[in-house]
């Protein structure tokens, strides 16, 4: 499987048939877009022009685009953030602009997995991103993985296992006094597990303290175990991971996830760091379910 990030196309756009119309104005007032006087005007004008409820609403400007994709989204059960409304960083791309042509490409590579991995066995519950350096996009490519899969509506969680650069927790604005680290020095359990309340299907394990033995604490037992507690709770977990530059840590992490999604980035990752990544992640008796190519 290789994925490509140059296509895309707008889900829930024009021509979409949602719920019935009347059902928009009601999402609307809900949402406090709207006020009942005003919904009474919109219905008026679209009947007098001939249009649907929430052409009219912008039409006259009581809304707007984006107020309007919003309430299709609750209507799809597909959420996604509005600005000023979450600490999510903006480089989460799939929870603030889910028609762009990179969250497109996204789902894309979901579908595949769901074909290729996410199978529904047992064994297939967890993925590792991997990449041979730093800067090739492993935290970016694990994050917005995870909303997608969630926005499906499968029970997904994210775990930052690279436990030398954390950065999940400041791209979904979380707390990292507990994560993984302190559930694998036996500190604490799966309490550190924090949900993503804009998204009803998303959970986080963030990282953790930075330990002195990150290599270590991935070699024990209870990672495995860890693993496979949670493949019972979840449909989809996906491991953000250490670059190989930097040590074996995604070696044992491949071990117990068994297997992973090799990223490059164009003009900056070479084509032998990528052969040869995939020979240590065979020796690790995992598999490479497929290839992103990052900013293609």
């Amino acid at each position: 499987m290789n994925t490509r990030t140059d296509f895309a196309k707008v889900m829930l756009g024009p021509g979409t048939t949602p719920a019935p119309e009347r059902s928009i104005g009601a999402s609307l007032m809900d949402a406090g877009r709207i006020t009942p006087e005003e919904a009474e005007r919109i219905l008026r004008y679209a009947r007098d022009k001939g249009i649907r409820f929430g052409d009219a609403a912008v039409a006259l400007k009581l809304v707007t685009v984006d107020d309007i994709q919003q309430v299709l989204a609750r209507q799809f059960d597909y959420p996604y953030l509005s600005p000023g409304v979450s600490s999510v960083s903006a480089e989460v791309i799939a929870a603030w602009t889910p028609f762009s042509q990179q969250v497109e490409a996204l789902r894309a590579l979901r579908s595949q997995l769901l074909v290729r991995w996410f199978t529904g066995d047992e064994k297939r519950r967890s993925l590792a991103i991997v990449s041979p350096g730093r800067g090739e996009g492993r935290s970016h490519l694990a994050a917005n993985l995870a909303v997608v899969f969630s926005q499906l509506g499968e029970r997904t969680l994210l775990i930052d296992a690279d436990l030398r650069n954390p950065r999940q927790h400041a791209l979904f604005g979380l707390g990292n006094a507990l994560g993984l680290s302190t559930v694998l020095a036996e500190r604490g359990g799966v309490e550190a597990i924090q949900r993503i309340p804009a998204f009803v299907d998303l959970s986080v394990l963030t990282a953790g303290a930075t330990p002195p033995n990150p290599l270590e604490l991935l070699g024990r037992p209870s990672f495995a175990n860890l693993l496979e507690q949670l493949g019972s709770k979840y449909d989809i977990i996906v491991l953000d991971t250490p670059s190989a530059a930097l040590g074996s840590d995604f070696q044992l992490i491949a071990q117990k996830t068994h297997g992973v999604l090799l990223l490059a980035r164009r003009n900056r990752t070479r084509m032998e760091a990528c052969s040869a990544l995939a020979e240590e992640v065979a020796a690790a008796s995992a598999t490479v379910v497929g290839t992103v190519l990052n900013d293609y």
